[in-house]
């Protein structure tokens, strides 16, 4: 298998595994805890909107630093200050001064972490092994998110949040490990037409950060609710379509790589719809919400490598890859801003959140459309 010969994105999708291993455990109970702990729905949208906000004002700072250190530095950086949202979820009581300071740190960590490893991964990876690349380590995600969801909710009930929230802390702390032994990449101190060449995929992002406001945000709390707000339940929902996504994760990144990236968004958006009706037809009924979460599972194995084939490749294109993530993810942020306070206004007027699930198929369209154009201009892909 060739594009298993890349030691360094072998290396990275290590880390992402143990990465992974940490936010699919912690971070897959981030909003419903949040729920749990006093703060109303409509707030818990609010709050995932205002660390979106601050990712966007906070993000063009990478840039310098990126410039004074290099890539490498950033992401391992960025790893260690995400671990520190963890124990700050850990002490929230409602609507206060530790939800603030969540929202500020949370802010923080992630816009440095992800702005950094995106434009890592697209500078390292090979862009004909990009699917499979993806795809490999989508499906490493999966498999860790099998078992960390279940540990992660048996833990909230037997021992605490402080506990389970700090043992993800140490879990994301350790993924920074196998970065020692990958390169460091340079930032140019000049590029012009970066951000020009950006403008693609700050667009796709903002339609995928779109689709995740109804599609991921809502839904964790439309599900957690639909099980009775339990913890161990909720884990055991996402652990299943863990299960789901390992399985489609690594077999569907070949067919990009095969040349096939123009139907496969036809099929992703097809099943990313259908996955949006799944879940706001489900909630309330806990068979059918698990059966709808395990759908979004398979829905994200298809639809992640098409997205992110586009990114990663226009991104290692342009003329720096910081730079471009710097734009590609500030349209993930406002897609996503404006999806959460979409979502908070309707449920604070009474909407259930069904009908707040749906806001997921505006980003539907509008990624369908965009991918479609990039895989039609795209010849050594389609």
């Amino acid at each position: 298998m060739a594009f298993f010969r890349n030691t360094t994105v072998n290396l990275l999708n290590l880390h992402y595994g143990v990465h992974a291993l940490a936010l699919s455990g912690g971070g897959a109970f981030f909003a419903v805890f949040l729920l749990r702990a006093g703060v109303p729905a409509p707030g818990v949208l609010a709050s995932l909107a205002a660390i979106l906000i601050g990712r966007f004002c906070i993000r063009p700072f990478v840039l310098p630093l990126g410039k004074r250190f290099g890539l490498k530095p950033l992401v391992i950086a960025g790893t260690i200050l995400t671990a520190l949202q963890y124990p700050l979820l850990a002490q929230v009581d409602g609507v206060g001064w530790a939800l603030l300071a969540l929202c500020v740190v949370a802010s923080i960590g992630d816009t440095f972490y992800w702005t950094s490893y995106h434009a890592y991964f697209a500078s390292l990876g090979d862009s004909e092994h990009r699917g499979h690349q993806i795809g490999a380590r989508e499906a490493i995600a999966a498999v860790v998110g099998i078992a960390a969801p279940l540990l992660t909710g048996w833990a909230l009930v037997t021992v605490g949040p402080q506990i389970a929230f700090g043992v993800t802390a140490v879990v994301l702390m350790i993924s920074a490990l196998p970065l020692l032994k990958t390169p460091d990449i340079a930032v140019l101190d000049q590029a012009p037409g970066a951000l020009r060449a950006a403008l693609p995929g700050a667009l796709i992002f903002a339609a995928g950060g779109l689709f995740a406001s109804g599609f991921h945000f809502v839904w964790q709390i439309a599900l957690f609710i639909s099980l009775g707000e339990s913890f161990t339940a909720f884990g055991g929902a996402v652990a299943l379509a863990a299960v789901v996504g390992a399985v489609a994760g690594l077999v569907l990144g070949r067919f990009i790589d095969a040349g096939h990236g123009g139907w496969i968004v036809w099929l992703a958006s097809g099943t990313a719809a259908a996955g949006v009706l799944a879940r706001a037809a489900g909630y309330g009924d806990p068979t059918l919400a698990v059966a709808a979460n395990a759908l979004g599972a398979l829905v994200m194995a298809i639809y992640t490598p098409v997205e992110m084939t586009a990114i990663y490749n226009q991104s290692q294109a342009s003329p720096c890859s910081l730079r471009f993530q710097v734009a590609a993810e500030g349209g993930w942020d406002a897609g996503g801003a404006v999806g959460c306070l979409a979502a908070a206004g309707m449920l604070s007027l009474g909407a259930p959140p069904s009908a707040a699930i749906l806001i997921s198929l505006a980003g539907t369209a509008c990624a369908f459309a965009l991918l479609r154009r990039y895989y039609r201009q795209a010849p050594q892909i389609t």
